[in-house]
Order: structure tokens, then C-alpha cells, then sequence
């Protein structure tokens, strides 16, 4: 890459509205994966700071609103609050990012049993049990599943006066997300050597999924519950707007592979022939599945509804890998069919948000989410480990420490796009947090 090209994606880190840093300090040495064993990857810390720029404002408890939320596991939430940090460990999912509109929870999915097959596993898989709604007091009550991470964060946006109640993305502002966010695995501190060898980095996921939203102008003090509580449906008695859309996902790490991902990759795949039926049969498969890349981004087939033996499913199952095509469908095809049409639907193409993407300048730079301005909106973010990606294998979890960093910005150009000499434009390192008011 060019030093211009360098100094453009080094200028882009200033330009933030919010900053999330997370350290997840994988104990277990245990394999987990998806593919074979799947148990328990233990996490045992959370460091999690998110840092804005004027015009946005972050929260925990949809009351105090400040540029630095030093620490999301640790702040002041809201009372009766979902948030789930995974303390009983990580376990891999894989979802297409729809939303279960009664719990206002992205439905997940988790293995429920697989077999080895002559070209692959044979998987079955189950939903996540999501919490519930309670409206007693007013909030939502219950807790997520296991095994990933999920907590609220309220955004408030403040440009202009207007507040545009209706639940339309074209009235609402581009957000972007930043160059500098990133997923990686450290390889400093104890039996972190060679952990960098493992690729667990390359199989996270980070979903947001926004929820609702009100006028920034709500008193906090008197309908502090009425921020608190929003979920996926409308209430127009307390001038709530129910979004819901399916959750954005990002996918970090899209060009990156290690060797030894693919090495299991390669020695597990064949290619599943167009009449083999019978999944755990060998005369349903052929020759091995053609050769990956180190440095080339590959699709992800997630499963989009509970997987049951009729539907005899290989985890390799795709046109990319095995080149088996009776068990998948492109997201555009997903996404336009009805419910009865989707419940024949079984692994899905999935179109992530990705580091490629992330990486586009100028005119090219694509928007990561829409926020409506004037208002507070309700996100609910996940993490977890993505079963159907190619990189989670058996071996990926002694890389025990990963480094998650992400955030968003309303620029679309930076500094280099446009040549710009001048003063620093770096308004990240306030001290104070001045008292948000709309309209400004």
C-alpha cells in the first residue's frame, strides 16, 4: 500500500463518533469448535470503552450521556437490563440476522448434534432460547442465551431540530464505520505464543440491531423508562417508534486465513455430488474441494432455521466449498421470500459488512447504518463466534486473547480524500462532556 494510501486510513482513525474496545480473555485451552467438539471457550474479562465526537452521545442506562463510556461491562445500565458478557463462555452460532419481534432479540442458532461424514459433518442445529417480554414496570425482563455476548447501548443523535417519527430509513443520516476498527488475536502474555497461528479472530462476528427510538428532546428524568424499554413495536402513546430492522453485521477479518484453518479445511472437504442424497453416505461425494486462498474472502452459508435430520445438511454444503446447492440460497432470494417460502430454506449466503468494504475511500465508501437524526435510539449489540465460517476449526481456540476494536463515524471523506492541509481535525480527547442539547 502506498504512503498515501497509508496516511488516508491513518487520518480516518480521527474522525470518530464512537470507539468500542474489547479484550476478551479466553482461559479454556479446550477445543470448541463448530465442526467437532464445540465446548466451552471461557472468557473471564471485558474491557469495553467507547469514545464520541461532538453530535453523538453514548449511554448504558438511557440517562447519562457522555463522549467516554469508560468500561460497558462495568457502567451503570438500566434496571432490569438483558445484557449478557458471556461469563460461562463463548460457544460458535450462526445466524442471518433476523429479529424475533416478541422478545426484540436477533434470533441465533447453535449446534445440536453432528456427525462425521466422508466429506465433512453432518450438522444439526437448534434456536437460542431468547428472553421473553414482561411489561410489568415497564421493561423488559429475561436474559439472553449462552455463549455470546448482547448489550444495549443508547445512542442519542443530535443535527438539527427535526424529528422524523416515522420508521424510514431515507429520512435518517449515513453512519460509517471506522478504518482503525478491527478484530485481532494477541500474542503477548501467558500461553499466548504462537497464537496468532490459530485464526480465532477470523471467525468473529459483531451484530447491531436497532430497536427503537424517541425525540432526543424526552425528558430523561421523567420517562427514563420510556427509553429504557422500547422494543420492536410501536407505542404511540409514548411517541415511541418500534424499528427492528435485521441486525447489521459486520464481518472482520475477511481476507484473512491461516494456514492451518485450511489445512483442516482441506483434508475434511469433498465435494458432495448434485444426487448425493444421503449425507453420511460416501457415494454421495467425490473428489476434494477445491484449494483456498490465504489472502481471498470466502462466503459464510449461515443457517437461518433450526436444521433437523431431514434435512441432511453438511456444514460444507455451498457452492464455494463442496458445490452442493440444494441446501443454500442467496440472501437476496432469502430475503424476498415469504414465511412459508423461508422455512424451506436452510443455509444462507450471507452479505456481511466487511473489512474490504470498511476499507473504501472517497465516493466508494459504503454506509455501515442509518440513525435518525434528533433522536435516541436503542441499539442492541452481539458478539459471538460464527460456526458456519470457514475459519472456526477444532485447533482455532488456543489463541486465548482477542482484541476487538470498532467504531463509527458520519465523515465520509477523510482528510486524504480531499487533499486536506490544515489544522487537526481531532476532537476525540475532550476532557468534559458538555450537557446535550437538542437541536444543536
Amino acid at each position: 500500500m502506498s504512503n498515501s494510501r497509508n496516511k488516508k486510513h491513518e487520518n480516518r482513525v480521527k474522525k470518530l463518533v464512537a470507539m468500542v474496545v474489547l479484550c476478551a480473555i479466553v482461559l479454556a485451552v479446550s477445543t470448541y469448535a463448530w465442526f467437532i467438539g464445540m465446548k466451552t471457550v471461557n472468557l473471564s474479562k471485558f474491557d469495553i470503552n467507547i469514545k464520541t465526537t461532538e453530535g453523538l452521545y453514548l449511554s448504558m442506562d438511557g440517562k447519562s450521556w457522555t463522549y467516554n463510556l469508560e468500561g460497558v461491562k462495568t457502567a451503570e445500565s438500566y434496571e432490569k437490563n438483558t445484557n449478557t458478557f458471556a461469563e460461562k463462555g463463548l460457544v460458535p452460532m450462526s445466524t442471518v440476522g433476523d429479529m424475533d419481534k416478541t422478545s426484540s432479540t436477533m434470533k441465533l442458532f447453535e449446534k445440536g448434534s453432528l456427525t462425521s461424514t466422508p466429506g465433512g459433518m453432518r450438522l444439526l442445529a437448534s434456536q437460542v432460547k431468547n428472553n421473553t417480554i414482561d411489561t410489568e414496570g415497564g421493561y423488559v425482563t429475561g436474559k439472553e442465551g449462552e455463549g455470546y455476548v448482547s448489550f444495549d447501548l443508547f445512542i442519542k443523535n443530535l443535527s438539527g431540530e427535526e424529528y422524523y417519527a416515522e420508521n424510514n430509513p431515507l429520512n435518517e443520516e449515513a453512519i460509517y464505520l471506522t478504518t482503525n476498527s478491527g478484530v485481532k488475536v494477541l500474542t503477548t502474555g501467558e500461553g499466548q505464543e504462537n497464537a496468532d497461528k490459530t485464526g480465532i479472530e477470523n471467525s468473529i462476528r459483531v451484530g447491531f440491531a436497532q430497536i427503537g427510538r424517541v425525540n432526543a428532546g424526552i425528558d430523561n428524568d421523567k420517562e427514563l423508562a420510556t427509553i429504557t424499554s422500547m422494543t420492536c413495536a410501536d407505542n404511540k402513546e409514548k411517541e415511541v417508534t418500534g424499528i427492528c430492522r435485521n441486525a447489521q453485521i459486520w464481518e472482520p477479518n475477511d481476507t484473512k486465513h491461516v494456514q492451518n484453518a485450511l489445512n483442516w479445511y482441506k483434508t475434511s472437504c469433498l465435494q458432495r455430488n448434485t444426487d448425493g442424497a444421503e449425507v453420511t453416505s460416501k457415494d454421495s461425494y467425490g473428489d476434494a474441494c477445491a484449494e483456498l486462498e490465504l489472502t481471498k474472502a470466502y462466503p459464510t452459508y449461515a443457517i437461518s432455521r433450526a436444521i433437523n435430520i431431514e434435512d441432511k445438511v453438511n456444514i460444507y454444503d455451498g457452492t464455494a466449498f463442496n458445490t452442493y446447492e440444494k441446501n443454500s440460497t442467496t440472501y437476496d432470494a432469502y430475503k424476498g421470500a415469504d414465511d412459508t417460502a423461508k422455512a424451506d430454506m436452510k443455509l444462507v449466503e450471507y452479505p456481511y459488512f466487511t473489512d474490504t468494504m470498511k476499507m473504501k475511500t472517497s465516493v466508494d465508501r459504503p454506509e455501515f447504518m442509518t440513525l435518525a437524526p434528533n433522536s435516541i435510539t436503542k441499539v442492541r449489540v452481539y458478539i459471538w463466534l460464527e460456526g458456519q465460517d470457514i475459519d472456526n476449526y477444532d485447533f482455532a481456540s488456543l489463541g486465548k486473547q482477542v482484541a476487538i476494536n470498532f467504531g463509527f463515524t458520519k465523515e465520509r471523506f477523510t482528510e486524504g480524500d480531499v487533499n486536506y492541509e490544515g489544522p487537526s481535525t481531532d476532537i476525540t480527547d475532550k476532557t468534559e462532556t458538555p450537557e446535550p442539547t437538542p437541536g444543536t
